[in-house]
């Protein structure tokens, strides 16, 4: 089984900042993606940014029209943790941020399963 644990979400004012975290555990053995998505009340859970190919050799991150610019992804490799850093935040970026990754494990290696962390509140408002 993998967790993950996301920390960082808030109340923060239009165009403030905030930086999400989330931590992969368990018994990982490779990463194949890893990223944020998110949902707001009512919309369908979107793509926010992610890094696909995360344990290739040319990783490549995509990222959400509406927040390019503005959100950036980062990742430790050897901790199995993402970040996202949010700047110049719009009160359209209220939703609940979910981390999310393609992993391969140990009981399931070499196949990669989807999880989901439980999702931090980000409200951007004044």
């Amino acid at each position: 089984q993998v967790q993950l644990v996301e920390s960082g979400g808030g109340l923060v004012q239009p165009g403030g900042s905030l930086r999400l975290s989330c931590a992969a555990s368990g018994s990982i053995v490779s990463v194949s993606a890893m990223g944020w998505y998110r949902q707001a009340p009512g919309k369908e859970r979107e793509l926010v940014t992610v890094i696909t190919r995360a344990d290739d050799a040319n990783p490549t991150t995509d990222i959400a029209d509406s927040v390019k610019g503005r959100v950036t992804i980062s990742r430790d490799t050897a901790k199995n943790t993402v970040y996202l850093q949010m700047n110049s935040l719009k009160p359209e970026d209220t939703a609940v941020y979910f981390c999310y990754t393609n992993v391969a494990h140990r009981g399931n290696w070499p196949s990669t399963k989807d999880y989901w962390g439980q999702g931090t509140q980000v409200t951007v408002s004044s």
